[in-house]
């Protein structure tokens, strides 16, 4: 216990030394360049579920990846509204014109078996460029999904949502539902929720293998109470192990922090998040 608390201090320590270089004004360009360079090098890609930052407009959103020094965003309908063709194309465009990468689309839920109600999302993230669904289905809707899937060459991957959800509680549930289906059908792991269904993260990435697709982290001080969320490295979840597991099978996708607290006021946690795991890859880097 002595021996991770303080492993876990050290790098704490780290992560709040990083974030206060990133938000003081007088961070020399030649840093902020040099910690760009370090993190193009890293295996694992950091990125943003924009939910987030859901209680702000896409200028802002694009801003905050911007201080975060991210350019890979799991976007959210809210930030990139289902509307006409025209309306589509150009909201991804704002994102791309300021060096936004749009990973993934969701969670964008599938629950009603009917090609008029699919289709339309699946012409939306077209539209968007985007090739990535992160869905919530039902399993009656996953023939279907998968017929889609096909037709327009993108990929799914089912969001676990914990005990609360009856169809896919866990990501190992997921998976199960999408083995014999087409390879563009996969998993959306989120840790949080994997946890809280009593899945250990670290099996379920191995387990998983090329069927995980996108993943979304976030921490907990207790696996039981999914109001325990605090910022990355405050609480129990194992992220060296995971980035580990994750580097160990090559993993290809995104890491995306999912920061669900503090909706008003997000970005001092997610700093603090975002620091954290760049000093447990920097930590790993050193050891290679």
């Amino acid at each position: 216990m002595i021996q991770t608390a303080s492993r876990r201090g050290f790098l704490r320590g780290g992560a709040l030394a990083a974030t206060a270089a990133l938000l003081s004004p007088h961070a020399s360009l030649a840093a902020a360049n040099d910690s760009n360079k370090k993190e193009s090098s890293s295996p694992i890609r950091l990125g943003v579920a924009s939910f987030s930052l859901r209680k702000f407009q896409p200028q802002q959103v694009i801003a905050d990846l911007k201080q975060l020094r991210t350019p890979y965003l799991n976007v959210k309908d809210f930030h990139l509204p289902m509307g006409t063709p025209a309306e589509i194309k150009q909201a991804a465009a704002v994102y791309r014109d300021a060096g936004i990468e749009l990973t993934a689309a969701g969670t964008i839920y599938m629950t009603k078996d009917d090609d008029a109600d699919m289709r339309p999302k699946f012409e939306y993230c077209k539209l968007a460029g985007i090739s990535l669904i992160v869905a919530g289905p039902t399993r009656e809707t996953l023939p279907r999904i998968e017929k889609f899937a096909k037709e327009y060459d993108i990929r799914i991957a089912i969001h676990n949502h914990g005990p609360e959800d009856k169809q896919f509680p866990s990501p190992l549930d997921s998976l199960k539902a999408v083995q014999g289906m087409d390879p563009r059908m996969g998993v959306c792991l989120d840790a949080g929720h994997a946890e809280r269904a009593g899945t250990n993260v670290v099996d379920a990435i191995k387990q998983c293998g090329p069927r995980l697709f996108d993943m979304h982290i976030k921490d907990l001080t207790d696996f039981h109470s999914r109001d325990s969320q605090v910022a990355v490295g405050e609480g129990l979840m194992p992220i060296p192990a995971i980035f580990n597991a994750l580097i160990e099978q090559n993993y290809k996708g995104c890491v995306d922090l999912e920061y669900e607290i503090h909706p008003d006021d997000p970005m001092p946690g997610m700093m603090e998040s975002f620091a954290y795991m760049r000093g447990v890859l920097a930590g790993r880097n050193d050891k290679a």
